[in-house]
């Protein structure tokens, strides 16, 4: 499995070779276009209840769509997100996974496992619900960011804050981050409009996105006539 992307970063889409008889999974509505021959059968991974631990904790689809390639001729997938945006291309090994947040996963290669995994009461409380999709095995991830992604290469003992909805996903190796409010200012938090942050320590690699859906979503309640 090769992806290629294109468009970005702003619509961005990733396009998923397959050789023939070769599979992928994606998130359900995610798929775009299809080759000729590509057969479409949608399953829940791992039985039902991991399907709806997914599906309930890690924001994701309780149905997976698998796209299996022709055993003669090889094939292509597109996938794009829901919101507007850039996607990103990681490698999953044995002992090297991947957290990703509610909702960025957007497909990956059929070798690659997809659990949820309790991400800590800083997950909870920071707007992910307390739990995060752990992707590991072998093989590409594909995940959505709303707006561009920066990539924060963070040495071992260096790191960084970041607003709680700009986290796209980090490295399994990273550390949990730390939960803290911006600042310790109940009137200076107010007054700045800011609210909860991460504190991500090294060493590891974190990605975030330029956009947070949430506040997007916030925005558009508030500009929403009110019903009368």
């Amino acid at each position: 499995m090769k992806v290629e992307t294109r468009h970005q970063p702003s619509f961005a889409t990733a396009r998923i070779q397959l050789a023939p008889g070769e599979a992928c999974q994606a998130e359900s509505g995610a798929m775009a276009a299809h080759s000729f021959g590509v057969q479409v059968e949608a399953h829940m991974q791992g039985g039902l209840m991991k399907a709806l631990s997914r599906s309930v904790l890690g924001g994701e689809s309780l149905f997976i769509t698998t796209y299996t390639a022709h055993p003669q001729q090889a094939g292509w997938v597109d996938v794009a997100a829901r919101l507007p945006g850039d996607v990103l291309v990681f490698d999953v090994t044995p002992g090297s996974g991947l957290i990703l947040t509610r909702g960025s996963w957007l497909a990956s290669a059929s070798t690659v496992t997809l659990d949820t995994k309790w991400g800590g009461a800083a997950s909870m409380f920071g707007g992910e619900g307390g739990f995060v999709v752990h992707a590991s095995g072998r093989g590409p991830v594909v995940a959505s960011c709303y707006g561009a992604v920066d990539q924060h290469d963070l040495p071992a003992g260096g790191g960084f804050t970041v607003d709680t909805g700009h986290v796209v996903a980090y490295e399994e190796a990273v550390p949990r981050p730390a939960l803290r409010r911006v600042s310790k200012g109940f009137m200076t938090t107010m007054k700045s409009g800011e609210g909860l942050v991460f504190d991500f320590v090294g060493p590891g690699t974190v990605w975030t996105q330029s956009r947070n859906p949430n506040e997007f979503l916030s925005w558009i309640s508030r500009a929403s006539p009110s019903r009368q």
